[in-house]
Parts: C-alpha cells; structure tokens; sequence
C-alpha cells in the first residue's frame, strides 16, 4: 500500500505570513495532506502565546492551495454545535474543490474552555459521549440525510438537513485519540481515518482494541485508514538536528523538560526517520502526519517527502 504524508502545522507561536507561506509551500511538495490544531490557547509550553482558529484557518488556506487536503487535527468538539460544524466543512468544501476533512476530537484543554465560558462536560467520559453522538450526526448530515436526535441526547436537532451538500460524495471523518472504551467504539462506527501516536508496542495493543470494537460493530477494519502522528526534524547529523529542536522550542517557550520523554519527537538523519516509519507501516500504519513547530523548517519538509519517503518505500 502506497505511503502518505501530510503535515500538521503548529499554529502556535507563529505570524500568518509564515503560516500561510508554510502552507502552500507544503502544497508545492506535493504532500497529501495539511492539518493544524483547533485550540484557543498554545497547548506547548506557555498557553499566552499567539494562535490561530483552526475552521478560518482552513478555510483561508483552501484559497492559497491548489491540491493538498485540509483537516483538523482534531476539531475540538465541545466548541461548537455539530450541525453547524458541517455547514463549515461543506464551506470550506466547495471552497477547496472537495478538498475537506472532518477531523474530530473530545478535546481536553480546560483552561481555554473556562476562560470562553464553553461548557467543559463533568468529564473526559461526559466529553467522549458527546462527541459520539456529534460523530453519528455528522456522519450521517454529511451523507444528505435529516436528523432529529434521539431523546435524552445531548444535542437537539430537529429534522436538520445540510444544503448545499459537500462535494466529496463522502467526505471523510477523521477521528483522533485512543481511548479504549468510548474514542476507539467511536472511531469503528464513524470513522474514515483514524489518528494515534506512541511507540509501536502501544500502536499494535490499540489495533487490537479497535479490531474488537470493529468486530462488535459488524465494520471493517480495513474500512478505516490508519494514520500515525510524529514530530521530525530531519538533519544530516543528531547533533544538528537536536539543536534545531532545542531552538524551535525555546520559541514556543517549551522548556525541553517538557518534551523530552515524548516519543513522537523523531529527531535525527534521514534513516532513523526511516526506521520509525517502517515499524509504524508493518502494523497497517501506511499514513504518517508530521506536526511542525514554528519557526517552520523547510528543510524536514523538503527531506521527509523527496529523501526520507523514497528511502520507506525501498525498504
């Protein structure tokens, strides 16, 4: 199975000009996808930090790019109202040319929901129910049908109906987390994609989950497109690339303390790239999203796709 790439930009920490230069010049490359976060405050080191809204952001990059796919990575869905969510996505839909995916997530960040006054749920479980029920309604608005929710839902609609529909005949939803009981159940009755992140050992146990929640569900696991998330930077030596890390994180005022222990940092050459990729792509993981911090680095960007790519596929 053909690998693919996308690229997640840190939306944190950064000027519109470089993210939107970022962006198209991520689409030149020839990447499949581009994603970046949907939070009100930088989730890396200092929450102060300048951030951009994730649908305005999409919707501002389908005007500048002319073929990568645009998502999420996740929308948080407490934000905001589901039926509302999927007029924003057809938008941003006809806008790209059926270029849309619907990333979707429980969220988690507390403090940027009590600073909006945005309801927060009794819980991640509370929050993970909603978003099971936001994923079934969009699943099915997406698809042209009218929805009335069900009684005791947390949502109310009434005979909701989604005009003009999306261009994509079905567009994607893309489902991101791993929780065990509710997010994987969710991602087996909904879900087009899936996002994780972590070491093989914990990606091959989550496989496993979402197979039986697969299996419960009467779906097919190979229905849903397994992609994995990591951070490379991508130099000749160690030495160089772990500076740039140190450098990028002294500008998103992350103490490296921080970040240290986490295993989705692939920081190194071109061939130790590689390797993780390889061990991700023997467990059925043939889609890979890099997020990347700011100060973009054109070189990982450059590397991944044109040297560390063909290097994958030669293996």
């Amino acid at each position: 199975m053909t690998t693919k790439l996308g690229v997640a930009l840190w939306g944190q920490a950064t000027d519109w000009p470089a993210f939107e230069a970022t962006a198209k010049r991520v689409d030149e490359l020839g990447y499949d996808s581009l994603w970046t976060w949907d939070h009100l405050y930088a989730i890396f080191g200092d929450p102060y930090q300048p951030i951009f809204e994730g649908y305005t952001t999409l919707a501002a990059w389908s005007k500048v790019t002319t073929r990568v796919r645009l998502g999420l990575l996740v929308g948080a869905n407490t934000f905001r109202n589901p039926g509302v969510v999927a007029k924003m996505l057809t938008t941003i839909d006809h806008a790209s040319g059926g270029r849309a995916i619907a990333g979707l997530g429980g969220a988690w960040m507390e403090p940027e929901h009590t600073a909006t006054g945005i309801d927060f749920g009794s819980g991640f479980g509370q929050r993970l129910d909603w978003l099971d029920e936001a994923a079934g309604a969009l699943r099915a608005l997406l698809a042209g049908d009218r929805v009335t929710s069900p009684p005791g839902g947390h949502y109310q609609f009434d005979d909701l109906v989604l005009l003009p529909p999306p261009v994509q005949k079905r567009l994607p939803i893309l489902i991101g987390g791993s929780g065990e009981k509710k997010t994987l159940r969710t991602v087996a009755k909904y879900a087009d994609q899936w996002n994780a992140m972590g070491s093989p050992e914990k990606l091959a146990h989550k496989l496993e989950v979402l197979q039986g929640h697969c299996a419960a569900v009467g779906r097919d696991i190979a229905e849903i497109e397994l992609t994995v998330g990591c951070k490379p930077i991508i130099r000749s030596s160690a030495e160089d690339a772990r500076r740039l890390w140190e450098a990028q994180m002294a500008h998103n005022r992350t103490p490296m303390a921080d970040v240290i222990d986490d295993d989705t940092f692939w920081v190194g050459p071109p061939d130790l790239i590689a390797e993780h990729m390889a061990q991700r792509k023997a467990l059925g993981f043939h889609t890979f999203i890099a997020e990347l911090a700011a100060p973009y680095d054109d070189e990982t960007l450059e590397r991944w796709i044109n040297e560390v790519l063909p290097m994958l596929e030669g293996r």
